[in-house]
């Protein structure tokens, strides 16, 4: 009963998160949906691009990892102005690392489009789309580390309204840019620029306006040495994330070896898969500003608390979603393709999507808490490990002939490693807290100020 007491913050931060995690892939979608009324090759090209956007993103996340706990541990410690400080740090270096990626893919569009697969009729469409869309470079990674900031000031709802309205925008000029306007693909792509720019815009209107005296966010250029941490996350999450996509990537490539039928059938799963993850992605969000705020209040013991309840609540939900989509399994398999061996092969590996979600959910929930308390080092070593763990079992696909089910047990070798590491790391009682809350407080011992603000409210 007593863990159920947070329960309430947890809520409070996850749904609107949830939200939020939803609304963001609308954009892509709503793209897809009309411009695959312009024909095949538009729609490879929109394709080609989206997958090129999704690593850029996946590889800058870290500016909204690396934000959230460190405005997360001030704000709980009641130091507002190294909060603020943050703050414009994390929104200038997106702003710089946006012009930074601008100029760089302008210069290699095509060799980057190559490297992606586009040639022939593909790859002109595909370079119109692109040269237009990385305009929006700059306002995504805004909008990336305005989510990390307003997180650590336990407010996931506004980035929810932010970001609903971006795909609601988005939704409106699709069908005037396309179609009226008569720009074809490249209208996908402005729209999707306006939309981003105004969810950018508005971001920083509320960092730097309505929240700038409350936040105290200071107008001024941060120094090299106040971007330091940012760098040190950055590349410690680019190590993790190299070792993640490339072990699923490495599964898609073994899939493709073992047979068409097996990589089509494989691409579906593995899509589902990844869905699914972003309703525990949720509970990793509160796990990150709830867990860090804890922690800069100098309560490790509350810390480790809401943690455990986080773990519970993400059991229970990831045994909900394998039973549920275990039981939709055979319907949701024929409305991703009508092939009857494509939908017996994502049946063959349905158990092992459904048996692994509460795994899943276990490692994400862990992954936001280790983040609240800048484990980034562990996180990183602990996914190489992993990715090591899944792709022997990954090598021996194509020589031993496991098939299709030899490559989903090279994918679970993965998340058991994952989910060991991250037990084993997890284990010691309250220690990774205790020493999480000393040195956010700077001297060794919890911070006074911090009981007072942190239990004042949990939303900024």
């Amino acid at each position: 009963m007593l863990a159920r007491r947070y329960d309430r913050e947890i809520l409070y931060l996850a749904i609107p998160a949830l939200g939020a995690l939803a609304a963001d892939p609308l954009v892509s979608l709503i793209d897809t949906a009309f411009v695959g009324r312009l024909g095949a090759v538009p729609l490879a090209a929109l394709g080609v691009n989206v997958a090129l956007f999704n690593v850029a993103f996946v590889l800058f996340n870290f500016l909204a990892y690396a934000t959230t706990p460190r405005i997360g541990k001030a704000f709980g410690r009641g130091d507002l102005d190294a909060a603020g400080r943050t703050v414009t740090d994390a929104f200038v270096l997106a702003a710089v690392l946006g012009v930074v990626v601008f100029t760089v893919v302008q210069a290699f569009a095509l060799p980057l489009l190559r490297l992606m697969g586009a040639e022939g009729a593909l790859l002109g469409p595909a370079e119109t789309y692109l040269r237009i869309r990385v305009a929006a470079g700059p306002a995504l990674l805004l909008i990336t580390a305005a989510n990390g900031a307003f997180r650590g000031f336990q407010d996931t709802r506004t980035p929810l309204v932010v970001t609903t309205g971006v795909a609601l925008v988005n939704l409106a000029l699709d069908p005037l840019f396309i179609f009226a306007f008569g720009w074809g693909l490249a209208g996908a792509a402005w729209a999707t620029v306006v939309a981003q720019w105004l969810g950018a815009g508005a971001f920083v209107a509320l960092a730097f306006g309505r929240h700038r005296r409350a936040w105290r966010v200071p107008l001024r250029l941060p120094t090299l040495r106040a971007l330091a941490p940012f760098v040190r996350v950055g590349w410690a999450m680019t190590i993790r994330t190299a070792a993640l996509i490339g072990t699923m990537t490495a599964a898609t490539a073994v899939a493709a070896r073992v047979g068409v039928v097996e990589v089509a059938a494989h691409q579906v799963a593995a899509q589902l898969w990844m869905f699914l993850a972003l309703v525990v992605d949720a509970l990793a969000i509160a796990a990150q500003a709830l867990v860090a705020r804890y922690v800069g209040e100098g309560r490790p013991a509350d810390a480790r608390a809401v943690s455990d309840r986080l773990l519970a609540l993400g059991g229970v939900v990831g045994v909900g979603l394998g039973v549920a989509f275990w039981a939709v399994r055979v319907p949701l398999a024929g409305a991703f393709t009508d092939d009857p061996a494509v939908v017996a092969a994502v049946l063959s590996v349905f158990p092992f999507v459904a048996a692994m979600q509460p795994v899943n959910a276990l490692v994400f929930v862990w992954d936001g808490i280790f983040m609240a308390i800048e484990d980034f080092s562990f996180l990183a070593v602990a996914m190489v490990v992993s990715a090591v763990a899944g792709g022997v079992v990954l090598a021996t696909v194509v020589p031993l002939q496991a098939g299709l089910m030899g490559v989903w047990w090279g994918i679970t070798a993965l998340m058991a490693a994952r989910i060991v590491t991250m037990g084993w790391r997890y284990r010691p009682a309250g220690g990774a807290f205790r020493r999480a809350a000393d040195g956010a407080d700077g001297h060794g011992g919890p911070s006074d100020r911090g009981a007072s603000v942190g239990n004042g409210g949990s939303s900024a």
